[in-house]
């Protein structure tokens, strides 16, 4: 037998080989509407809280539009969990007072983290309106939330740039900014290139940015709805992936294996090159996200079997 080129015998090295469980991870969920999506959220609380993780967050609707649902959702992880909950912050339609209040509200029900965000219109497609009383955009609200309380704070961060920024200096510029104003990491929205995150995690150091920036994991097992997010955002999606997901409309089973591979690949990839803090974007479900922490190395830990009452 003819012995193995060495481009194979690179690929031939399983990617989790070296995993050593040494992670940091922390999960994104959205406030339900219904009862059933209730049910589901809190059964992939119920499954990942074993795993541990830095922090949960909760997302909040444009316009404030799920702000007493978000409210409600980070409370009751606050209270029935060992979760940190990390409630989302945003400026839009509302006031310096309104938003100072919300803040003060999450503080006095001892949530500790809030993701501080400028925010998306109410309205897709139209352009953003800072309240006339209101923050006007994600450095006033880390600045204006830090003299509320000292709460830790995470930020936005774009490796393929805001689709509203001039270019990726001023979109550095912003995110430099944030941090200058007291932010404590950077959260990035989703990318399908490991290549793309370490790119703009090097720009980010050379400006300066010593602050954590945490790669934000999407697992996509509808191309669709990813899409769409992916306008919002600014996110390329590659023709390969639609390739991948082509024909399985029908076949949900071989939809989620192609999305646990595809989101796995990457993550072992931002491994290898050093990253060892995930944020996932769950969108409530819990199998994929767990799955790929399982790959690199994350094993659940006992949990004790009631809730330590807060001194």
């Amino acid at each position: 037998m003819n012995p193995a080129s060495p481009s194979i015998r690179t690929l031939a090295k399983p990617l989790f080989e070296d995993v050593a469980g040494d992670i940091g991870v922390s999960f994104e969920f959205f406030p339900p509407k219904t009862e059933k999506m209730e049910q589901t959220l809190w059964e992939s609380i119920e499954t990942l809280e074993p795993l541990q993780p830095r922090f949960v967050s909760v997302t909040y609707g444009a316009g404030g539009s799920t702000r007493e649902r978000t409210h409600a959702t980070v409370e009751r992880i606050a209270r029935e969990t060992r979760l940190q909950p990390a409630a989302h912050l945003t400026c839009v339609e509302a006031s310096r007072g309104e938003i100072d209040e919300i803040a003060r509200a999450y503080w006095d029900a001892g949530v500790r983290h809030i993701v501080a965000l400028r925010g998306d219109p109410p309205v897709q497609g139209k352009a953003f309106a800072a309240h006339p009383d209101g923050y006007a955009n994600a450095v006033e609200l880390v600045r204006g939330l830090k003299a509320v309380a000292p709460f830790e704070i995470s930020v936005a961060a774009y490796p393929e740039c805001h689709p509203e920024s001039r270019n990726r200096a001023a979109d550095l510029d912003n995110l430099w900014a944030k941090i200058d104003a007291g932010a404590d990491r950077a959260i990035t929205q989703f990318f399908f290139s490991s290549d793309c995150f370490f790119r703009f995690r090097d720009h980010a150091a050379a400006m300066g940015i010593a602050a954590e920036i945490v790669p934000g994991i999407l697992p996509v097992s509808n191309v669709a709805q990813t899409r769409k997010f992916a306008a919002q955002c600014g996110a390329s999606i590659p023709s390969w992936m639609d390739r991948l997901f082509e024909g399985l409309d029908n076949l949900p089973a071989a939809r989620q294996l192609i999305a646990a591979t595809v989101a796995a690949e990457l993550c072992g990839q931002l491994y290898a090159g050093g990253v060892r803090h995930f944020h996932f974007y769950t969108l409530n479900r819990a199998e994929l996200a767990y799955a790929i922490c399982h790959l690199l190395g994350l094993r659940p830990q006992p949990q004790p079997l009631e809730k330590e009452q807060a001194a």
